[in-house]
């Protein structure tokens, strides 16, 4: 069942001694105020909150009992004893005074971002209250994209109890997030940042599908030539990788209708577990589609690419999703712990 993924992270989590340490920019946010209670009561990671204290405390006061609130750190960039290094790390990277770079950092994600970039958390929710823009942008020139890697993206991990879909029910869907419009090139390193992305925080083999209107040339448009090109520079990119392309919808992830409309065989076709959209016009509408009538949870997006783990938040997400999705993030933390 799908839930058994998300069942699967938090108890691996519910073991450690020392989870991960979180930071939450918008730490005065209600619905990260409201999400802490289940997140400390399943040890899902060591919450970090920047913003002004007082007000903070007073909120959490509202939710969480004293022994709970002794359990978050609460940061005030302007009080932080890390202040001055963070500002010699940013005038250093911009070539700006201290002083000026002092005055940039005491904005909640600058500091954040800084916190992540120099090792003192583990990895950094967002986006509750800034945009996905602003987050991507500050992420970008602080934390850093992974090597080799030259565009972030981010995936929405959809999962159905009982789907007969993907692995065991849940699917990524990529990019949904972050690139309007790929090029070939771009599509095809979000496939395969993706497809990493399902191995490494998953411990999925994945089977990646490049999705068009077109299956194999049942169709010819300029449109679904930029995905069979896609395709060949992806499995130029990782050989040992399972992707394929182009694929509609139900050649994807339907068997029966691979069959029919592929003579070639395919390690992917019929059981994709890590969808690829030609553009974010058909991943976002493909993903709240499902999401509306098909009844999907969908977490997401959580940012890919980057050096350490971070997640944008949609601006209308759920305590509850927060949740879920801070325990994709400290998960993924803690492999890259293990890893080094």
């Amino acid at each position: 069942m799908a839930i058994q993924l998300l069942e699967k992270i938090k108890s691996e989590l519910l073991k450690e001694k020392n989870p991960p340490k979180i930071i939450f920019p918008e730490g005065e946010e209600e619905r990260i105020i409201e999400a802490l209670k289940e997140i400390l009561e399943n040890n899902i990671c060591s919450p970090i909150l920047v913003g002004e204290k007082e007000k903070i405390l007073s909120l959490l006061s509202l939710k969480l009992s004293a022994e709970e609130i002794e359990k978050i750190t609460i940061i005030e960039p302007k009080n932080s004893e890390k202040l001055s290094l963070y500002a010699q790390i940013y005038a250093q990277l911009k070539g700006l005074s201290p002083a000026v770079a002092e005055k940039i950092i005491l904005h909640p994600l600058f500091f954040s971002a800084l916190a992540l970039k120099n090792g003192d958390v583990d990895g950094m929710v967002a986006g509750a209250i800034y945009t996905s823009g602003e987050v991507i942008a500050v992420s970008k020139e602080l934390i850093n994209l992974a090597e080799g890697i030259t565009l972030p993206s981010a995936f929405f991990l959809m999962t159905k109890t009982g789907s007969p879909y993907g692995e065991n029910g849940a699917l990524m869907f990529a990019d949904a997030s972050v690139n309007i419009n790929p090029n070939e090139e771009e599509l095809a390193q979000i496939a395969v940042v993706s497809g990493e992305t399902a191995k490494t925080l998953f411990g999925w083999q994945p089977r990646v599908a490049l999705l068009s209107f077109s299956t194999k040339g049942s169709a010819q448009h300029p449109l679904a030539d930029k995905v069979v090109r896609a395709t060949q520079l992806a499995q130029q990119l990782n050989p040992e990788m399972a992707i394929d392309g182009e694929l509609q919808g139900d050649a994807a992830l339907q068997e029966e209708v691979a069959k029919r409309k592929i003579k070639e065989p395919s390690s992917v076709a019929g059981k994709a577990n890590v969808l690829i959209f030609p553009d974010l016009d058909a991943a976002n509408i493909a993903y709240k589609l499902v999401h509306v009538l098909g009844e999907y949870q969908a977490l997401g997006p959580i940012l890919q690419g980057f050096k350490k783990p971070l997640s944008d938040l949609s601006r209308g997400v759920k305590p509850s999703e927060i949740v879920n999705i801070t325990a994709i993030i400290s998960y993924w933390a803690l492999q890259k712990k293990d890893k080094n």
